[in-house]
């Protein structure tokens, strides 16, 4: 294939004087993405690289096997209430995933929403959901062209239609339903000025409390701080009913604030943790002992007893302590705690009891992990339930799920996607790349079973290493199209995500920002020096955050690299 001659691209004197350290932008001017000059240029860039991959002769062969692979039955972890399951499922190739609603586990499902009539033009999108306590409501929430702006309507399960409700200019907000089903709780700002719908900057998010059959005039202003224009509430209600619980957060901070309001006994919003020093989750609660995972002085998190009526620190009582692994989240399930565990950037599922005694694991089929669909982690069930739901998922393995019953610490498999995938043919194996401070960073290898060391293998090496975000074992149809044409995948842990706590991420931002780098590079130089590969035939990929991680590691180490592909 002929060599690319890319369109020239004009440099300016752009310097900017950082308290007198000085730094040339010679491509400034493309800053300005509305300037006739940089869509010029950009349509020019397009011109050059749709033409080399139009070119390319296995392209119609590649774009077919990818819709085969796509083209199978999926389905995510049910959600239990009032006896009625609700659960996403999608036949193989629909745009949205349509909500089911089942009342038995092998009764006969009904589509409750299809996200894909909402809109002719398919972008309309089934952004949130929630059904009610005792199962009759579904409270959910849709957005238009992908904006944020949320609009949540309430559907009478029992018929599939809409009631008159209209809630809208909600935003970064769930529905928290009332113990009785009788309406939610959202998050919402005040409406935009004319014109200012998606680029004016919302500030001072207000808690309300939604009755169903009442319009959102009538809504009840629950919480709001106008001395705080930068707070958001995150809402939800204890189990019992008893409690609102509000997580303020603040930005992309993961530290928060925790308050509540005792909904029996009525009265204001209590300010429970008004420290912003650490990250608080809820848990549960028994009467006014809340249940919290908290990394405060734990890195790794731990769980926490908190008595509201006695809410001193040191009456604080740590139920299960930090461990060498990851707490994540945690469900009441059967009256004990079910915790997710991350383990060398994999994932494990534990039990304890409510004082904290570990009740032993739930086996997961290999190395993989609990998927989250949006906000909402694969892993539902109820207290007052015996039944847990999960999702897994991992490189060779399409997500699957499972259904344990606590009671009788039985579990089986409740769906398994129909894929004609012969995972036999491939292996999935970790190893740990010193880096170069000598920290062992993990790597996921994935690749056909009889791989010959010969620095021939196409590989593809993924990294991100930032916002404490772990990335973890996932399956992915384009991925195993790779693997199919010999491909080998990588997938590197680098410090800055979350995989070992909140030290690990702080390794890897702010000042500590190189160690992301160099973690990236020291695992290229495995997968060349292992004899995997060799850097004209090793790509480096990474997206948002990944992507400034690969520039970076492009412009630090050019020629350890064939191909870059950053997002």
């Amino acid at each position: 294939m002929a060599k690319m001659t890319y369109p020239p691209t004009r440099t300016c004197d752009q310097v900017d004087d950082y308290h007198g350290t000085f730094v040339a932008d010679p491509y400034r001017w493309l800053e300005d993405t509305d300037a006739k000059e940089t869509r010029a240029w950009i349509e020019a860039q397009n011109e050059v690289t749709f033409a080399f991959l139009e070119r390319i002769p296995e392209r119609e062969r590649i774009r077919e096997r990818l819709t085969e692979l796509w083209d199978y039955a999926k389905a995510w972890a049910p959600v239990k209430r009032g006896g009625r399951y609700f659960q996403l499922r999608n036949s193989g190739l629909q745009n949205q995933d349509v909500l089911f609603c089942l009342e038995s586990l092998d009764g006969e499902p009904r589509v409750l929403l299809d996200p894909n009539s909402l809109s002719a033009d398919g972008t309309v999108a089934l952004t949130s959901w929630e059904p009610s306590p005792d199962g009759r409501w579904l409270a959910y929430a849709t957005s238009a062209a992908g904006s944020d702006w949320l609009t949540w309507r309430v559907r009478d399960v029992e018929n599939g239609q809409d009631l008159p409700d209209l809630v809208e200019w909600s935003k970064f907000s769930g529905a928290a339903w009332c113990a009785d089903s009788s309406g939610f709780y959202y998050a919402r700002y005040d409406a935009p000025a004319p014109g200012t719908d998606y680029t004016g900057v919302n500030y001072y998010q207000k808690l309300y409390l939604h009755r169903l059959g009442e319009t959102q005039a009538q809504d009840t202003l629950v919480y709001e701080r106008p001395d705080e224009k930068e707070w958001g509430f995150g809402a939800r209600t204890s189990e019992d009913g008893r409690y609102l619980i509000l997580e303020i957060w603040q930005g992309t901070d993961v530290r928060n604030r925790l308050f509540y309001q005792d909904l029996q006994a009525g009265g204001a919003v209590v300010e429970l943790i008004d420290e912003l020093e650490a990250a608080y989750y809820f848990v549960g609660n028994d009467g006014p002992v809340f249940y919290l995972r908290t990394d405060l002085q734990a890195p790794r998190g731990r769980l926490i007893a908190l008595d509201t009526e006695h809410p001193e620190r040191e009456a604080w009582r740590t139920l299960i302590p930090e461990g060498s692994d990851v707490l994540g989240e945690i469900r009441m399930v059967h009256d004990e705690f079910v915790a997710l565990i991350l383990h060398d950037a994999h994932h494990q599922i534990l039990r304890f009891s409510r004082s904290g005694e570990a009740l032993g694991a739930i086996e997961l089929p290999t190395l993989g992990s609990i998927p989250s669909l949006g906000d909402s982690l694969q892993l539902t069930g109820r207290r007052s339930d015996d039944e847990l739901f999960y999702a897994f998922q991992s490189f060779l393995y399409p997500v699957t799920i499972f259904r344990y019953d606590l009671a009788r610490n039985e579990g089986g498999l409740l769906f398994a996607p129909p894929l004609d995938l012969d995972a036999g043919a491939y292996v999935t194996r970790q190893v740990f790349v010193l880096g170069r401070d000598g920290t062992a960073i993990p790597m996921f290898l994935t690749h056909r079973r009889e791989m010959p060391l010969d620095g021939q293998n196409p590989t593809l090496l993924y990294g991100y290493g930032g916002f404490n975000i772990s990335v973890v074992p996932t399956f992915a149809a384009s991925r195993l199209a790779w693997l199919e044409m010999g491909g080998v995948y990588a997938s590197a842990n680098l410090r800055g995500g979350g995989e070992y706590g909140e030290e690990w991420h702080q390794a890897g931002m702010l000042h500590n920002k190189q160690n992301v780098f160099d973690d990236m590079i020291a695992c290229a130089e495995y997968l060349v020096a292992s004899g995997i590969t060799s850097p004209s035939r090793l790509a480096i990929m990474g997206g948002s955050n990944g992507g400034l991680l690969v520039g970076a590691c492009l412009a630090q180490r050019p020629e350890l690299f064939g191909a870059a592909v950053p997002a």
